[in-house]
Formats: C-alpha cells, sequence, structure tokens
C-alpha cells in the first residue's frame, strides 16, 4: 500500500487536472507492462471523483480493464464528463475494457458498494483473470467527506480489498488517492491495510438495503457489456424488456480561467467532531488480533474404526489420514493450532438429537455382527459397527473443540478433519453414512453457549443436508444454504425438501435457501456464479457472527458419487469469499467427498485459504450452463420476497423506450 500524496488519476497525458500532477496508477500499470510478464492488469478506481485520465490512457488497451465507481449525477458532479457514464465501455481492441459505474444519487452506502462488487466487479474479475490489481484507493466516498457526500463506512474498504485479494495470486497494489475528512481517510485507509495483512474484516452493520438509484446503474451497467463479458451472458440477470437510459444533463460552458482558492468544498471540524455516527463506528469497530490464524482438530481413531463391512465402501476409513498428509506435504501442520480432541457428552448430542436416537446408537456395541448387519436395514444407506458411537461422538466432538477455540479468539477460524460425516442425520434417525448431525449440533452449541444472534450454515457436499435443513427450519438465527445435485428429487437423499421453493417455516420462513442442480457436472464457473450471485449478497444482508461451513467434497473432479467438476482450487476461492464475513470466524467440517485424493487436496486449499495463502487463478467456462442458470433464475424468483439484495434481477423499467445522449 502507497500512502502517497497528490494524488494522480486525474493526471492526463500533457497537463495535470484536479490536484493531480503525475498520474501514479497508470505510470504503474505502463511500468509493470513493460518490465514484468504480465499481461492483463486491473485497476480499480472507487475515488468518488471518475478518474477520467487513466481511463483515456488505457480506453483502447485490452491488457487494462480500467474499473471505476464514481460519484456523477447525470454529469452534475466534477469533471462534469458525458465520457464518465455507463455507455463509456472503450475503443477499438479496448470494447469491453472500461467500466464506469456512475453513482447518480448521494448518500450511497456500503450495501450500494457491495453490490457493485456482487453484481458486476466480482463476475467479470473472475472471468478476466488479471495478473495484477492496483487499486485507486480515495476514501472520498466515506462517510463524512464534505466532497463525496457518501456514507460508506471505513470498514467497508476492508471489504472491498479482501474481495479482490483472491485474485493475481493475491498481487494488490494500493495507492491512495483522495479523500478529505481525515477521521474517516485514516480509519478507512487503516482497515485497508488491515486486510491487506490477512487480518479479518470488521463486521459491517447491514441494516439498509441497496439504494433504487444503484439497482437502475448496475443493470445500465451490465446491459452496456453483456456483448463483452460471458458472465453476463445469462437470463436471470436483465428481463427480455430491460432497456438502458443515459440522462446527461450538465451543459454548462467549460470554464477559460480557474478559480485557485475559495474554491473547494471545506471540512467543518465541529460537525465531523460531533458526528455520531462516524465517532460510533470507530469506537465499535473491532479490531482483532488472534494469534492463531487458523486451528484444526481430528482423532486418527476416527481413520482406524467404524469401517463397513462392504469391500469398496465409499465413507470409508483412510480420508482423515490422506487429508492430515496432504497438510504435512504442503508444509501447514505447523502453522495450524491442533486441538485436542474429545467426544461429545450426552448433554451436547441432545442440542440436535432425541435422547432414544442417542441411546439406540450408545448400545450398538452390545449387538453381534449379524445383529448389526440386521439393524442396518432400518436406516436409509447407514452401516453400523461396534465403534459407530465412540467415533460419531468424536466427530461432533472435535468439531465444538474448534467452535471453542474461534469463539474465544484463541483461532481466527478453523477446520474439523472429522468422520463419518453428519448433515443427513436428523433428530431421531440415522441417514446417509450420518449418525449425528456435528454442524447442526455445533451451531445450537454456539447460540447456546456464546449467545449468537446469527448464524450462517453453508452446505455446499453435493447431497441436500436433509438433516440440517429439518433442524433450523422455523429459526431465524439460522441461515441455512445448500447448493446439492437435486434431479427432480431423483438424487439422494431423493427428497422434496431440496426443492427452491422450500423456503422455512414460520419465524423461519426465508431462511432456508436450497440451490438445487437438476443436471450432473456442475463446474467450477458454476458454483462461483452463485457464490457471487445469490451466496453473498444475502450473507451480506444477513451478517453472520459465526459461518459454519458442511464441507463436503463429493462434488469434486473425480468424486465416485457426486458427478460434477468442481476443481480444489475452486473450493479454496469459495472459502476466501466466506472468510470477509463474521469477523473472518469461519468454520469448515468435513462431510462427504469419496476420492480421497480430491478430498484431500480440497480441504488443504480451503485451509491454504483460511489461512490467507494466495491462491491460483481458476480456468472459468462462461457463461455457466443454461441448466444452472435456470436454477439461478428459480431460486431468486422465490427469494428476492424475503431478501433484498436480489431486487437487482430481472429488474423491470416502467419505460420501453432507450435513449442515449450520443444518439
Amino acid at each position: 500500500m502507497a500512502f502517497i500524496r497528490p494524488p494522480g488519476h486525474h493526471a492526463m497525458k500533457s497537463e495535470f487536472c484536479g490536484y493531480c500532477f503525475f498520474n501514479n496508477v497508470a505510470i504503474a500499470a505502463e511500468y509493470v507492462l513493460r518490465h514484468y510478464s504480465v499481461s492483463k492488469i486491473l485497476i480499480v478506481d472507487w475515488d468518488v471523483h471518475h478518474g477520467q485520465a487513466t481511463q483515456q490512457m488505457f480506453y483502447d488497451d485490452p491488457r487494462v480493464l480500467y474499473f471505476s465507481i464514481h460519484r456523477y449525477e447525470h454529469g452534475q458532479f466534477w469533471p462534469n464528463l458525458r465520457e464518465s457514464d455507463w455507455d463509456y465501455t472503450g475503443n477499438g481492441d479496448g470494447q469491453g475494457f472500461n467500466i464506469n459505474v456512475p453513482l447518480n444519487a448521494t448518500g450511497m452506502k456500503d450495501a450500494d458498494y457491495l453490490a457493485i462488487f456482487h453484481q458486476i466487479l466480482l463476475p467479470v474479475a473472475s472471468e478476466f483473470q488479471p495478473d495484477l490489481i492496483l487499486i485507486s484507493s480515495g476514501y472520498d466516498a466515506a462517510l463524512g467527506c464534505p466532497e463525496g457526500e457518501m456514507e460508506v463506512t471505513p470498514a467497508c474498504y476492508a471489504h472491498l480489498v479482501h474481495s479482490l485479494m483472491g485474485f493475481a495470486c493475491g498481487r494488490v497494489a494500493v495507492l491512495l488517492e483522495g479523500g478529505y475528512c481525515l477521521k474517516s481517510l485514516a480509519e478507512g485507509a487503516a482497515l485497508t491495510l488491515k486486510s491487506l495483512l490477512g487480518d479479518p474484516c470488521p463486521l459491517l452493520d447491514m441494516t439498509s438495503n441497496p439504494c433504487n438509484s444503484i439497482v437502475q446503474t448496475i443493470q445500465n451497467v451490465i446491459f452496456a457489456h453483456q456483448k463483452y463479458w460471458k458472465c453476463f451472458q445469462v437470463d436471470f440477470l436483465l428481463s427480455q424488456s430491460f432497456r438502458a437510459v443515459s440522462m446527461y444533463s450538465y451543459y454548462e460552458e467549460p470554464l477559460s480561467v480557474f478559480p485557485t482558492f475559495d474554491c473547494y468544498p471545506t471540512q467543518d471540524i465541529s460537525k465531523i467532531d460531533e458526528f455520531s455516527v462516524l465517532q460510533h463506528l470507530i469506537s465499535e469497530t473491532q479490531l482483532l488480533n488472534i494469534n492463531n490464524k487458523v486451528c484444526v482438530s481430528f482423532d486418527l481413531i476416527m481413520d482406524q474404526k467404524h469401517e463397513s463391512s462392504e469391500s469398496g465402501h465409499p465413507e470409508c476409513p483412510g480420508r482423515i489420514s490422506a487429508i492430515l498428509n496432504m497438510f504435512n506435504e504442503f508444509q501447514l501442520t505447523n502453522r495450524l493450532l491442533i486441538l485436542p480432541s474429545r467426544k461429545a457428552e450426552e448433554s451436547e448430542l441432545l442440542l440436535a438429537h432425541s435422547k432414544e436416537h442417542i441411546d439406540e446408537m450408545s448400545n450398538l456395541y452390545k449387538l453381534s455382527p449379524s445383529e448389526l448387519s440386521e439393524k442396518e436395514k432400518c436406516y436409509d444407506s447407514v452401516y453400523l459397527t461396534a465403534d459407530t458411537y465412540k467415533v460419531s461422538t468424536l466427530a461432533s466432538g472435535c468439531l465444538l473443540q474448534v467452535v471453542d477455540s474461534v469463539l474465544n479468539n484463541e483461532s481466527a477460524s478453523g477446520v474439523a478433519v472429522i468422520r463419518p460425516p453428519g448433515h443427513h442425520a436428523e433428530l431421531d434417525i440415522a441417514c446417509g453414512f450420518c449418525i449425528f448431525n456435528s454442524v447442526a449440533i455445533a451451531a445450537s452449541y454456539a447460540l447456546n453457549k456464546y449467545g449468537l444472534k446469527r448464524i450462517l450454515i453453508l452446505d455446499w457436499d453435493i447431497h441436500f443436508g436433509n438433516g440440517t435443513m429439518r433442524a433450523f427450519s422455523s429459526d431465524p438465527r439460522v441461515l441455512y444454504i445448500s447448493i446439492h445435485r437435486y434431479q427432480n428429487a431423483k438424487f439422494f437423499p431423493c427428497s422434496e425438501e431440496g426443492s427452491h421453493k422450500v423456503i422455512g417455516s414460520g419465524s423461519g420462513e426465508g431462511y432456508t435457501i436450497n440451490i438445487p442442480w437438476n443436471k450432473n457436472g456442475m463446474g467450477d464457473a458454476e458454483y462461483i456464479s452463485v457464490m457471487q450471485n445469490i451466496i453473498l449478497p444475502i450473507a451480506y444482508e444477513f451478517c453472520p457472527e459465526l459461518v459454519l461451513v458442511s464441507a463436503g467434497f463429493d462434488a469434486a473432479v473425480g468424486d465416485p458419487l457426486g458427478g460434477c467438476k468442481v476443481t480444489p482450487e475452486c473450493y479454496g476461492h469459495l472459502t476466501h469469499f466466506l472468510s470477509s464475513l463474521a469477523n473472518g470466524k469461519v468454520i469448515l467440517a468435513l462431510e462427504g467427498g469419496y476420492n480421497i485424493d480430491a478430498v484431500s487436496y480440497c480441504m488443504t486449499m480451503c485451509t491454504k485459504a483460511l489461512l490467507g495463502d494466495p491462491l491460483p487463478p481458476l480456468d472459468l467456462e462462461f457463461p455457466i450452463c443454461k441448466n444452472a442458470q435456470k436454477t439461478i433464475k428459480r431460486v431468486v424468483n422465490v427469494q428476492k420476497n424475503y431478501w433484498s439484495c436480489l431486487k437487482f434481477f430481472n429488474y423491470e423499467r416502467t419505460s420501453k423506450h432507450s435513449f442515449s445522449v450520443n444518439e
């Protein structure tokens, strides 16, 4: 991060402009292109003024993608240029590589800026896959700045930076531009730096909704760039009747002589000193300094016991040791806090299961092999051994160890390398290789012991987590999101409760979100698209205090059951996106995944993401498949009644005609 002044993004090739003498970001981009093996640079300019000079310098250069978020007000805000609007997209070979996001109203908040990232920047960056990211980091959109008149909190900048650090192998350089409220400037810059250093992002107060003006702008930008970016070439973003509108309204004659004093917005120090909102935000921002970035809990007993008598059964011992061996291979073990294992107590199992079910499992050791074999017939896809209860309570207990470490701020995040899986186990019955529902137990444990108010459970196991969904279907404190192969209820567990139409019940209505694939073969692009379009926006609106991931890896390439093709690297990127939530309190619990090599690599990549290691770029095939588009559209159409962040999709404008000043 470069703390420099004066700013630079208005300085043109042959003249200075707008406080700027040399264009620092443009110089840096040209320098890198000439001296390093870099072919793609993403410049993100979130200064409240449009960096028209940076745009001009790379307007026809496809090597540089220039992305600017700026106050515009239909041309009424400086620099009052027509070329700052959304329909200026580049020229020649550079067409599509200039993206302007003009803000036509003041008072934009965190929700508006995050929507811009989720709906436009992150999808484009995922397709562009830059080698380097340069950020023109002005803080004049921050709360209290007299020039910007926006209301972005200082903490939001940490989230914006964090979301970009998953690209370009983490090569992100931040250069200071504007920012004229010293308190919000200093706080925003400091939190940006902490994010670059890998510190957890502070919680945001997501009480506001994206404003109608930003909905219009985002749709206009997508409309302008659909022809250039395949990530936008999907049928769930814009309705067929959508027409974009450009309304430039600045027609004053340009000045021949410019004033040089008494012409700038002035900072009312007394007002800012008394600005309780800013003061409150600064005082309430949690600056966590946790010694251990990631903890891990496991027990090799889980790797040695509880094995099916059926030869070649997919849920087999060996998964635990294979993951631990790969941790060693990638030299991760010494960087992890290794927690002691323990068994879950009966009182803890009762958080998600009936006494009858617990007693039935605890007495399995009394049965002969033939009796165990006969008892298995009472369950759907479950095998039982004399060690089932011991191993299953160890799995739940190890996860609770991780929960304690994370919520006591001993560790920033955690991984539970456990088996058997748990998300199919219901209140009073085992199901689908699962005996006790460890994630459901962990969520209830966190709610009861630590008094949490909001927990996000993301279940990306290829199978629908029927047990977890049922455990919290009426509880608004737990947001359950599941991405799973469904195939119209013909894929295990073959339950219609995995449909997109199931949304929870009672006070929990809207807090169950099913994302069901009705086709096999889903890959990285589909999963990244779901993360950016649905999961992240809703998660930010929900604002969880803890994220629990039912981390099954049976959607991975090579899994014998899943039939999908998600790469281990993609799972790492999904984890990185989640780690901006909940002050970084993200816990992964192993569920399914039956190609041992794939499972080991997947969990390793997720753990590297939690450690803050650079992630390799993804080779994403856009546009996503038509079947996935249909799923996303169906989910949005149901869930938009509950989540305001989804109002961008299929946005209908009353006018059926488009016009542009250029026309």
